[in-house]
C-alpha cells in the first residue's frame, strides 16, 4: 500500500499572528519617526551653521569693502583735483535719512565742493547690479538733493577691487567714472570722449 504525503492544516490568521504583525509595524513607526526626528535635527543644526558662515561671509566682505575703501581714501581728492574739480572735502560712508528720518541711501565716498557732489559706490567685486544700483542711488540723491535746495551737481563713480571689462564698460555707458587701483594707489578712468552724466 502506497504511503501518502499527511499535509498539516494550515492555520489561518490568528489573533497572536495579528498583534505581532501591529507590533511589529509600530516598532517599525517608532523608529521611523527616532529617524525622521533625528534627520530634522541634523538639518537644524545645518540650517543654523550655514547661518553663522553666511553672516561670517558678510563679515569677510564687509571688511574686504573696508579694505578697499581705505586703500582709495586716501588718494581720492588729490585724484579728482588733477582732473579740475577742486574737491575741499571728503567723508565716507555718508547715510542720508528723510524727513522722518527713515533710511534713503548710504554712500560709500562722498566728495564735495561748492558746485559738484561725488558719490563713489565701492565694491570687492563689482558687478552689473551693483552699476545698477548705484544709478538708482543717484535718482534719491538728487531726489534728496532737490528736496534740500542743494543745485550742485551729481557725478558717480564706482570701484571695485574685481572688475571685468564688461562690467567696467557699462559702468562707463552709465556716466560713471571707474577707480581701478593701480598700485598702492588708484587710477580713475577716463577714455576718450568721456562726459561724467550730471544727475
Amino acid at each position: 500500500m502506497a504511503k501518502e504525503k499527511v499535509r498539516e492544516p494550515q492555520m489561518g490568521l490568528t489573533f497572536e499572528k495579528v498583534w505581532a504583525m501591529f507590533q511589529e509595524t509600530d516598532r517599525k513607526m517608532q523608529e521611523t519617526d527616532r529617524k525622521m526626528q533625528e534627520t530634522d535635527r541634523i538639518m537644524q543644526e545645518t540650517a543654523l551653521q550655514m547661518r553663522e558662515t553666511d553672516r561670517k561671509i558678510s563679515k569677510l566682505g564687509s571688511k574686504l569693502g573696508d579694505l578697499i575703501e581705505e586703500m582709495i581714501f586716501p588718494n581720492i581728492l588729490e585724484k579728482f583735483n588733477k582732473l579740475g574739480y577742486g574737491f575741499g572735502r571728503a567723508a565716507t560712508n555718508v547715510r542720508y535719512q528723510d524727513s522722518r528720518g527713515e533710511y534713503i541711501a548710504e554712500v560709500d565716498i562722498l566728495l564735495e565742493n561748492g558746485d559738484v557732489v561725488l558719490a563713489v559706490e565701492v565694491k570687492t567685486t563689482l558687478t552689473n547690479t551693483d552699476v545698477r544700483d548705484h544709478l538708482r542711488r543717484m535718482e534719491k540723491l538728487r531726489r534728496y538733493a532737490d528736496e534740500h535746495q542743494d543745485k550742485r551737481n551729481l557725478l558717480g563713480a564706482v570701484a571695485g577691487a574685481i572688475a571685468s571689462k564688461e562690467v567696467k564698460d557699462f559702468a562707463v555707458k552709465s556716466g560713471f567714472f571707474v577707480l581701478e587701483q593701480s598700485g598702492d594707489t588708484i587710477r580713475i578712468s577716463v577714455p576718450e570722449g568721456f562726459k561724467p552724466r550730471e544727475w
